[in-house]
């Protein structure tokens, strides 16, 4: 945080406007997150129908569809446009009690939850990583995660037009050896890909069945091009930890089985977040402590 501060702006300042561009920016990412899905299915559905003769290529016109700056934002329900006073980060939701003021349908938790997980954790980015250039980066970064890992909740699925870009992203960031020096970047990228992609086929050879997607060896790859392949290791062991917790609860809570189908996209993403800022210190501290023994 110290090549952020002035003589006139302290850390907590500084702090407080970072959180507060990130709910505003949490509000965009609500709209990435709902419509670039609505956008991808429709380009698909004309795609597969093009290809299939249903409609002639020369005569083919893609049905309009939401895109990320049109319509203006609008109640799911009625339809209602939205006034400026009612889109206000987190405070509108509670002023309108979370229902909309046309129709009283209720408003998704979803908005308000992305727009302060977003606040936050730009927030706690930004005062963990004190250069500005690597703040930046650190900030896209959290971004696409977080625009990732709601996605997935929503639609299982890790669209190419985020995982790429940030894997490209990533390696760019390290050409000087920002997060990771560049060849441990690119071999953590072949290797975040691979790894995954390995553990699929196995268990489909033995199952059958497909336990992920390939969004999810995009996002590893992506991950080892920011992280280096050093940090694979951990991210893969945080977010295997935590979905495994989360999947046994969801058993026992919703007496689906093994049926239940669990996006892993999420814990990916929180655990390479967590790696970028405490990756160092939790191998360091796990190292020290097996030393100790």
């Amino acid at each position: 945080m110290n090549h952020f501060v002035t003589q006139n702006i302290s850390p907590e300042t500084i702090t407080a406007v970072v959180f507060c561009f990130g709910l505003v920016v949490g509000s965009f990412l609500n709209v990435v997150i709902l419509r670039l899905p609505q956008q991808l299915k429709a380009q698909w559905k004309n795609d597969s129908e093009v290809f299939l003769g249903i409609v002639q290529e020369d005569k083919n016109e893609v049905q309009p569809s939401n895109t990320l700056l049109w319509p203006p934002s609008h109640c799911t329900n009625c339809g209602q446009q939205i006034k400026p006073w009612q889109n206000i980060p987190v405070i509108s939701y509670l002023l309108l009690r979370g229902r909309c003021n046309n129709c009283s349908h209720a408003i998704s938790l979803q908005y308000p939850f992305v727009e302060l997980l977003t606040g936050f954790m730009l927030a706690v980015t930004v005062a963990y990583i004190g250069d500005a250039i690597n703040a930046i980066y650190a900030i896209i970064f959290t971004l696409c995660l977080i625009a990732l890992a709601g996605i997935d909740v929503n639609e299982k699925l890790l669209p190419d037009q985020i995982t790429l870009p940030l894997l490209w992203v990533g390696l760019f960031a390290n050409i000087n050896g920002t997060f990771a020096p560049l060849p441990d970047a690119v071999t953590g990228a072949i290797a975040g890909y691979l790894s995954l992609w390995s553990l699929y086929w196995m268990f489909k050879l033995v199952t059958g069945r497909e336990g992920m997607g390939y969004g999810d060896f995009k996002l590893l790859s992506a991950l080892g091009a920011w992280l280096g392949w050093q940090m694979l290791p951990l991210v893969i062991l945080i977010s295997s930890t935590f979905g495994a917790v989360f999947g046994v609860a969801a058993i026992l809570l919703g007496g689906q089985g093994r049926n239940l189908q669990i996006p892993f996209g999420p814990f990916l993403a929180g655990a390479g977040w967590i790696a970028l800022l405490w990756g160092d210190t939790i191998v360091t501290w796990y190292f020290s402590g097996f030393n100790a023994i």
